[in-house]
């Protein structure tokens, strides 16, 4: 087997989940604050402010699903029984929010019941999201190469806390988003709840930070053994000092900065749990290798992917240039 076509695959899926993340989680993060405000003129605008970018930005999350299924087909085969029912109640909620984007509009005056399922479509996808992602953190078990437990397996305190954590940093995203793209009320609604989401953010980064090493060995030896401490130190003190720029940011009105900072913070994020569990692609057995398809099939999909990979950064770009700037009352895109 060529051992670097596993490694560019996974590189490749971790970029599309880190850009889904990203690009996807501001956008629902204004769907978990909408009941934040039950003024119509501020929905209308919280709304507006990402109505040209919430599609595009799911292509990630096809990306990220795709290339798992054909790139390590072993590791899907595991990974979807085990979260057959958070998997299914995510994307039901996603294709809720992405009706009610629709709906809401030519549903006016009576588009309470398209409000509700915003904001439930976003609460419950981003909540599931964490969910998934605190059970594979927890571990999947498996044997003779499939999965071997139970349907609610993936239930715990643990990945009910991740799941929650996912949410507070999907709402911070979408409120420094509001504080980027916005004005007026809607601008101060996200410098408002910011600093709060920010903390609340902090505390779960600490807490889970502390709790995957406390519940695998592996994790603890990665961190905390010698000489790796010495050089992952730096991860929390970047940490601490990018969250005071947010704070910082917030307090005196910048726009681009908490945006951005809030965006390293899931980076760093992403970068610790790499750093946690690399090369098991299915905590804590299997790795990338033990999982890959065929070189062949890695190949032939990995060239068309090269085709088609600048064509979606190509239009995320473009989107973002041509409706870059902020967005007042009245304006909008639907």
């Amino acid at each position: 087997m060529e051992w670097y076509l596993p490694l560019i695959w996974a590189s490749l899926i971790g970029v599309a989940v880190m850009m889904y993340v990203i690009l996807d989680g501001f956008d629902l993060g204004i769907g978990i604050l909408f009941p934040a405000t039950r003024k119509e003129e501020e929905r209308d605008l919280m709304m507006n402010s990402v109505a040209p970018f919430w599609d595009g930005n799911e292509t990630w999350l096809v990306l990220g699903g795709g290339g798992l299924w054909v790139a390590f087909p072993k590791a899907y085969a595991i990974i979807m029984p085990a979260f057959y029912l958070p998997v299914i109640g995510m994307l039901l909620a996603l294709v809720l929010r992405g009706v009610s984007f629709e709906f809401r509009w030519v549903a006016k005056p009576r588009h309470r019941a398209w409000d509700l399922a915003f904001a439930a479509g976003s609460i419950v996808a981003a909540f599931l999201q964490g969910v998934i992602l605190g059970g594979l953190l927890q571990g999947i078990p498996v044997v003779d190469g499939q999965y071997a437990g139970g349907p609610y397996d993936w239930l715990t305190p643990f990945s009910v806390f991740v799941g929650l954590a996912v949410v507070a940093g999907y709402a911070l995203l979408g409120a420094t988003w509001l504080n980027m793209r916005t004005v007026g009320p809607v601008r101060e609604l996200g410098r408002r709840v910011a600093p709060v989401l920010l903390a609340t953010v902090l505390v779960a980064m600490a807490i889970i930070s502390l709790w995957t090493p406390l519940m695998l060995e592996s994790v603890a030896e990665r961190w905390f053994s010698i000489p790796n401490i010495l050089f992952l130190w730096p991860i929390p003190i970047a940490v601490v000092l990018i969250a005071y720029g947010i704070w910082q940011g917030i307090l005196r009105g910048r726009e681009f900065l908490p945006f951005a900072g809030t965006i390293a913070l899931f980076v760093l994020g992403y970068a610790g749990l790499i750093i946690s569990y690399a090369p098991y692609l299915v905590p804590p057995s299997l790795t990338f290798w033990d999982t890959a398809a065929a070189p062949a099939s890695q190949l032939f999909f990995l060239l068309g992917t090269m085709f088609l990979l600048p064509i979606v950064l190509g239009y995320t770009i473009f989107v973002y240039w041509i409706f870059r700037g902020r967005i007042a009352p009245g304006e909008g895109y639907h």
